[in-house]
Order: structure tokens, then C-alpha cells, then sequence
């Protein structure tokens, strides 16, 4: 049996949450995947895993060993950056997660100009709006958009992205401006459906905060589809406020109600806690945390 592959398998399973998640995430056999923790428990003599129909719970000693091969495993880790150079210049391979939009728009640019000053860094990127979990999927620095859990993760905050309430200059000609949030009840809107999770807007108004269920007559579940829409003439979309920022530049769109938006939400670029951190991740952070602050206009860093 190989300790290592089985003790990686295991951390898969408590990670995902299953054996057949694991399988997925590791693009192994179920079989496989099952076999090596059996033979695991087998050869330490102790259950491991109380295996249920859709998820694996760890047993006591479970927790105890699932903890020790954490230990291990980022000790070998830093074995290997060590033996390969990662400390000595910045070089290697280095995964990033982005959000799909922000990423494209804005980070893109940042690591095309990173790569051409550092040859020797590779970059995988990881476009997706889903929360990567950084250890279980081997991803080395992400991209962030909102509160962050307590973690033992590395945050560093790089901006302040507003949910702007927007509308061409042609829907307002036709329908007038609100003055006011309740004012919303009498036009169209167009609710982004993932981002809201409901037909309600927040509002802050003398310092207290207020939603405001709006009737929707488009739902789009893309941020770049209400942009679109209400370039359009479609109706008053809230969005994302790096999405528009040329829209408002060139008076394709107009912000509105200003005054009453909810609190910026944070980004931030989150780096797993280690005792030396490879250089070249902290080239990568050097390079792109004050372009990135330049970007989206921080100036509170």
C-alpha cells in the first residue's frame, strides 16, 4: 500500500465530503478510492470513516490521524518547493482563482504583464465564481469578492466594489429617474437572479437599511446580461460596479440613487497561512496587489 496516495485519498473524502466526490475531484476509480481507505484502516487497525449514503463523517481517531496527515502532507509540500528552486528565485507553477468577470476584465491584464517580468513563472488560471477551497484543490493565491470567513487563510484587501443601480438615458427619457427606492415599484427592472437570490434590493436610507422588492420583468442569472439589457433600454439593473465602469464613462448608462447604495463589498487576494511563503508567490503579490489597488481606485490601503 502507498501511505501517501492513501492518506491524499482520505483527505479528498473528508474534504469533498464523500468517496464519490472524491473519486470526482481526483479523477480516480470509486473502487480505487474506497479500496486505498479500507486498506488504510486496515493497516492502522482503527475505523476511520462512518460511510454513509451521502457523506463520510470521521470518527474520533479519524480526526486525530485526518489532522497528523495535514501536517504531513504540507511538510512534503515544502520539501519539494525547497528542492526545486521555489525559495531561492521565483520560478514554477502558479494557480490562481478568479472571479469569472473580474478576472477576465481586470486580473488578466495584471498576469499577462507579471508573466512578461517574471519568464520563469507558469500561471494556471481558475476563472470560476464558485469558493475554491484553497488546500483541497492545490490552488497557491485567489481572488476573493465579499466578507471572509475567519480562516486561516492570508487576506490582503485590494478594493471596494459598489452595486451600482443603473439605466440607459432612453428608458429614462421614456420613464423618468427615481427620486427615491419605493420610486422603483413603478418601473422596470431587471433582477440578476444569482446575485440577489430574490426580487429584493437593499437600500441604506438615514442610516438604516431597507429592501425593496422590485418588480422584476427580466431576470438574467449573468451580471454582463443585465449590463446588457439595460444598455438596452430594457429597465433599472443592479450591478457590479466594475462591470459599468466604462458605460458611465461614454453616458451609455447613468448611475442612479446613489446615495442609497448598501456597503461596498470587499476584495481581497487570500494566500494560504505557511511558514515561508514560495517566492514566487510573493513576486506574484508584490506585483499585483498595488496594480490591482490602482485598478479598482483603493486608496484606503
Amino acid at each position: 500500500m502507498d501511505r501517501l496516495e492513501a492518506m491524499t485519498i482520505l483527505l479528498a473524502a473528508v474534504d469533498t465530503g464523500s468517496l464519490s466526490a472524491a473519486s470526482r475531484h481526483l479523477r480516480v476509480p470509486l473502487a480505487t478510492v474506497s479500496r486505498r481507505v479500507a486498506e488504510l484502516e486496515e493497516h492502522l487497525k482503527i475505523r476511520l470513516l462512518h460511510r454513509g449514503n451521502r457523506k463520510v463523517v470521521l470518527t474520533d481517531a479519524g480526526r486525530s490521524y485526518v489532522a497528523s496527515c495535514r501536517r504531513i502532507i504540507e511538510e512534503i509540500a515544502e520539501v519539494e518547493r525547497t528542492a526545486s528552486g521555489e525559495y531561492r528565485a521565483p520560478q514554477g507553477e502558479l494557480t490562481i482563482s478568479l472571479p469569472a468577470v473580474l478576472g477576465r476584465t481586470h486580473i488578466l491584464p495584471i498576469i499577462v504583464e507579471f508573466q512578461r517580468a517574471f519568464p520563469d513563472i507558469r500561471m494556471r488560471m481558475q476563472l470560476t465564481d464558485r469558493f475554491v477551497g484553497l488546500l483541497e484543490e492545490h490552488v497557491d493565491v485567489a481572488v476573493r469578492v465579499g466578507e471572509l470567513p475567519d480562516s486561516n487563510l492570508i487576506a490582503t484587501r485590494v478594493g471596494l466594489i459598489r452595486q451600482v443601480l443603473c439605466a440607459s438615458p432612453a428608458y429614462l427619457k421614456r420613464r423618468g429617474a427615481p427620486k427615491t427606492p419605493a420610486d422603483l415599484a413603478k418601473h422596470d427592472c431587471v433582477v440578476h437572479e444569482s446575485s440577489s437570490g430574490s426580487s429584493g434590493w437593499e437600500f441604506v436610507t438615514d442610516k438604516t437599511t431597507q429592501t425593496i422588492h422590485v418588480p422584476s420583468r427580466l431576470a438574467v442569472n449573468l451580471g454582463e446580461a443585465a449590463v446588457a439589457a439595460a444598455v438596452a433600454g430594457a429597465g433599472i439593473a443592479r450591478v457590479l460596479s466594475y462591470l459599468i465602469e466604462d458605460l458611465l464613462k461614454s453616458r451609455s448608462l447613468v448611475s442612479l440613487l446613489e446615495a442609497c447604495e448598501p456597503t461596498p463589498f470587499p476584495v481581497s487576494i487570500i494566500y494560504p497561512s505557511q511558514r515561508q511563503v514560495p517566492l514566487k508567490l510573493r513576486a506574484f503579490l508584490d506585483f499585483a496587489v498595488p496594480r490591482l489597488r490602482k485598478q479598482l481606485g483603493y486608496k484606503n490601503a
